[in-house]
């Protein structure tokens, strides 16, 4: 779909979105379609008990007056709510609408009220943004689908008072978008399709971006001592891998980087210890953090981001074989630190804990923000609503948090302490990999702790809540979410990113 921006007034083909605020206040563009059509979209409002809550939608089909085969109008909310925020969300909600017809063009008017005091420019482009994140489809595979199952809408056009001048400002928006499609086509793959090298070759293709790639194979992680991260995919007959992307671009080419680390499990079977058979399909999303880590460095290439960063991502499968890891097994990971696994099913952990290590002492980086599907026990505590927040750090807490209510991707913190660690102390080695069933989240964040250095400011997200949707949402069809990308995205740039 092909966004473009043009100057307010009334299309002459396709359908049109127009904005109403509460209590059925028309904005601008509604009230010219409601003069036009002899008041066909009041008395509609009226029928349908339509009064302008955000998010509410209301269709006229083919209405005399106007050129336009449908009208939709979507409910803003109230005026002085109105943010950039909840005009992606319109966006979004906009798109779905359109998309949900025989159109292949459409347009969003936008009016902002007279007293608002949000950028126009910034506001259009937002609109632009959130239609983009809506419009996003993963059908590679359907092979049948009939053509009217498939959406028509080919262009968007969003009208608004700044016309074009949008167009560049959403030219950065439109990089992170492609950041989230690149996650949540990751996401949605199947594991037979992208396993641990399959995934890596992606992450080179970033290289034509500016990206510097460079992946590790299990002979050169041997030699670092990798013993927890090869352990996990020692029953798979795929090799794992360990890919590092850097991307440079502040003007201080030297300075510390920010480092983004995401766990890549391409397919977790639980390995000996084995989940059960009803939901493992699922599995494939596993690597959701290592995804979002992906993703992310696109998006930060994409905008020609002026900041440091290193993404890494530890890529493995875990599967049940004659060759694979048994509880009760004790590796050494390469911080020299041994651990016992008493269950092979909490896997992500052992590949983490290598990764971070390697990260210290490779990058010494400012910060550190590690993504991971970890525990079933956080979608328990927090369902699909908010992922997970463990930190070291209040200030780095803090900004993630803040970044999570700007783009809706939204953390909660949770608990870290001595008596939760205690519950990891191994009777043979330096830990074991689990806790037991009590703060099976908290226990998990407690053993990567372990393997962050003294001084280093460390915030672990616990994304398995979160990384795959079960229903639409106005700017997250069905399916992968990519949920961190655009949280991520929002830290470097409010937090790290050179200031111009």
């Amino acid at each position: 779909m092909k966004i473009s921006f043009a100057k307010s007034g009334l299309p002459k083909a396709g359908a049109l979105v127009v904005g109403v605020f509460a209590n059925r206040a028309l904005s601008a563009t509604a009230r010219l379609v409601d003069d036009a059509t002899g008041g066909t979209l009041t008395r509609a409002m009226d029928a349908a008990r339509f009064d302008g809550k955000a998010e509410q939608t209301l269709s006229l089909l083919c209405p005399s007056g106007v050129d336009v085969t449908r009208v939709i109008a979507i409910g803003l909310g109230e005026p002085g709510d109105l943010s950039l925020a909840s005009l992606q969300t319109f966006g979004g909600v906009a798109c779905a609408a359109l998309s949900s017809g025989t159109e292949k063009h459409g347009a969003i008017a936008l009016d902002l009220p007279a007293d608002s005091d949000l950028d126009a420019v910034q506001a259009a482009a937002n609109v632009g943004y959130g239609a983009r994140l809506r419009s996003y489809r993963f059908d590679k595979y359907r092979t049948k689908e009939k053509k009217e199952d498939k959406p028509q809408l080919e262009k968007l056009e969003i009208l608004s008072a700044v016309g074009n001048d949008a167009k560049k400002t959403f030219g950065l928006l439109d990089a992170v978008a492609d950041g989230v499609f690149l996650t949540r086509d990751l996401q949605s793959e199947p594991a037979n399709i992208l396993g641990p090298e399959e995934l890596a070759k992606e992450c080179t293709r970033l290289e034509k971006l500016g990206v510097k790639v460079t992946v590790l194979g299990e002979k050169d992680m041997r030699k670092l001592g990798m013993g927890a991260l090869l352990g996990v995919g020692q029953g798979s007959a795929r090799e794992s891998q360990l890919v590092v992307m850097e991307w440079t671009g502040a003007a201080e080419k030297d300075t510390a980087p920010l480092a983004i680390v995401g766990k890549g499990v391409c397919f977790d079977s639980g390995g000996i210890s084995i989940k059960p058979a009803g939901g493992m399909e699922d599995m494939k999303w596993d690597m959701g953090g290592a995804g979002v880590t992906v993703g992310l460095m696109k998006a930060l290439a994409g905008r020609k981001a002026k900041v440091n960063v290193v993404g890494l991502v530890g890529l493995v499968e875990n599967m049940p074989s004659g060759t694979a890891q048994r509880p009760g097994d004790v590796v050494t990971s390469m911080s020299g630190q041994t651990i016992e696994v008493i269950n092979t099913d909490a896997e992500g952990r052992l590949v983490l804990c290598d990764v971070l290590t390697y990260c210290q002492q490779e990058y010494k980086p400012k910060a550190i923000v590690d993504l991971a599907t970890l525990t079933g026990a956080i979608i328990i505590s927090l369902g699909s609503e908010h992922a997970g927040l463990f930190s070291n750090d209040d200030s780095l807490s803090d900004a993630l948090t803040a970044a999570g209510k700007a783009t809706g991707e939204k953390l909660w913190r949770m608990p870290l302490g001595e008596a939760y660690d205690k519950q990891i102390k191994s009777d043979i080695a330096d830990m074991k990999n689990v806790g037991g069933r009590e703060a099976g989240s908290i226990t998990a964040a407690q053993f990567l702790q372990r393997f962050i250095d003294k001084g280093t400011p460390w915030a672990h997200l616990d994304i398995a809540g979160v990384t795959w949707g079960s229903k639409d949402k106005p700017l997250v069809p069905k399916g992968g979410t990519a949920f961190g990308v655009r949280l991520l995205d929002r830290l470097v740039a409010e937090q790290y990113e050179d200031k111009a």
